[in-house]
């Protein structure tokens, strides 16, 4: 990760916490049709100075307006962040009848546990590193998913196998397809090299932190560009798993659900609610997932 070359320094690394990484795991509110398409944001003062990325909690329920009907709340994730961001999603959490989660896993490990070492998937320890090199807390170990209330609703590692033998995948392919649309996107909406001066900062971790929250924001282009206009088994075959354990939760006669993915994961997801469940956004706010507020931003000028 830290030889990578300058030019994909800055799209590598909020594509693989942000999508990869969820096929190895897992201000005022703004008005809802603000949020449409838009799950991941930095937060800036008056100065645009950045103060926090944050992710967003959508709320979807019938076109029809019947404030009694089922409602789905698509709680966009990123997987790793500050302690404190996972401690409030447990407490939302709770208030939940169900909250579907992803992780491919096994059909007998489905439930992850906080005292889990992390696996040897490259994509775990790509996780990890940049957990530590971050400072900020890993998801699986920062969210109690023994909850009764905590549904597991993704693929197991079989079935995503499979999946991309059927649709013709390859992490190969996929892999290449988001390097052109980086280099398509070079000098546009990068910069590399304040990614590489933030490496030798004297406070490397906050550095890191504020460039890299700041690439989150330009990740949706190249997220579209790896699904394509057929989809992709990492998010959309994914997605169509989750939403039929939640036809099957619905059936068993709870209302009010959690979806809880990555970031990468929700303009599908909404899309496939109005499509298929007839469900709008009704309700939107946002979540502090790494506080970038640095000592020097917070000095009155």
């Amino acid at each position: 990760m830290l030889r990578a070359k300058p030019e994909y320094i800055a799209w590598l690394a909020p594509l693989l916490l942000a999508s990869l990484a969820a096929a190895e795991a897992p201000p005022s509110p703004p008005k809802a049709a603000e949020t449409t398409g838009r799950f991941i944001r930095v937060n800036r003062d008056k100065n645009h100075v950045p103060l926090a990325l944050e992710t967003a909690i959508v709320r979807c329920a019938p076109a029809s307006g019947d404030g009694r009907a089922i409602t789905v709340d698509l709680v966009a994730a990123v997987h790793i962040a500050d302690p404190d961001y996972y401690k409030q999603l447990n407490r939302e959490f709770e208030g939940y009848d169900a909250v579907l989660y992803e992780l491919v896993a096994p059909e007998d490990s489905k439930t992850p546990q906080p005292d889990a070492k992390p696996g040897n998937h490259p994509v775990s320890l790509l996780q990890n590193g940049m957990k530590d090199l971050l400072a900020l807390e890993y998801q699986l170990k920062g969210i109690d998913y023994t909850r009764k209330n905590m549904v597991h609703a993704d693929m197991s590692p079989d079935q995503f196998a499979r999946s991309m033998q059927r649709r013709g995948e390859t992490m190969t392919a996929m892999f290449a397809r988001m390097m052109g649309y980086a280099m398509t996107q070079q000098g546009q909406t990068t910069d590399g090299a304040r990614l590489l001066a933030a490496l030798f900062d004297k406070n490397r971790a906050s550095a890191l932190k504020r460039a890299m929250a700041e690439q989150f924001e330009l990740s949706e282009g190249s997220m579209a560009a790896l699904e394509g206009p057929n989809g992709s088994t990492l998010v959309a075959e994914r997605n169509k798993v989750a939403l039929d354990v939640l036809r099957k939760e619905i059936a068993g006669g709870k209302k009010k659900f959690a979806i809880f993915y990555g970031a990468a994961h929700m303009p599908d997801f909404q899309k496939r609610l109005r499509d298929e469940f007839g469900m709008t956004p009704v309700d939107a706010r946002w979540l502090a997932a790494w506080t970038l507020k640095t000592e020097a931003a917070s000095k009155p000028r």
